[in-house]
């Protein structure tokens, strides 16, 4: 059979499509965190598109390692998400998107690529699944905070940083203001290194 005929080709296309639309999701969503004042999640945000993008050139360079000569256009039938609200929506459509990714589809196209035979495209489902798993944890943890009032206040003292300049506060709320660069308090983070 050839490689344009399985269902690890058709899982492959889906999942570039999907990588890659996730990324410009991922971009507009940065856009209206900024625009709220959300500077560090803005960030994140822009983060996971890059690594979105990184994920559909694996899918993309074993469609094309794998299919060499057979095709040279796929077909992508699959449902995407719309969503483009305010950030702790985008957050949320954002988690879910990652979770369905990695509890669901990756780890089922993974089965299936090792059914087939392709265990190296099984593996790049598994290990990209685990990145989605940290992605759909990063962006809950964010729509928490939003939800909770603790993205910039928390219960106990806390090292900040602004991730401007680099200026260090603790306590237990970030500044309004950087007091160094003068940058607003969006751009703030719990520094979570402990050196």
């Amino acid at each position: 059979m050839r490689f344009s005929e399985t269902k690890t080709f058709k899982n492959l296309s889906d999942a570039f499509a999907g990588e890659s639309q996730a990324r410009n999701r991922y971009a507009f969503f940065a856009g209206v965190a900024k625009k709220e004042g959300y500077q560090h999640i803005q960030a994140v945000f822009e983060e996971t598109a890059d690594n979105e993008k990184e994920h559909a050139k694996v899918f993309y360079k074993l469609l094309v390692a794998h299919t060499k000569e057979e095709a040279d256009i796929i077909h992508v039938d699959a449902d995407y998400p719309l969503v483009y609200k305010d950030t702790l929506t985008n957050l949320k459509a954002a988690a879910a998107g990652e979770r369905e990714e990695w509890a669901e589809i990756y780890s089922r196209f993974a089965d299936i690529a090792e059914q087939e035979g392709f265990s190296d495209i099984s593996v790049a489902f598994k290990k990209i699944a685990e990145v989605e798993k940290h992605h759909m944890t990063r962006f809950d943890y964010y729509a928490k905070g939003i939800e909770q009032g603790t993205i910039f206040k928390k219960d106990s003292p806390t090292v900040w940083k602004c991730t401007n300049c680099g200026y260090i506060h603790e306590g237990p709320e970030a500044p309004g203001q950087c007091p160094a660069c003068a940058h607003p308090q969006g751009y703030f983070e719990e520094l979570p290194e402990k050196y």
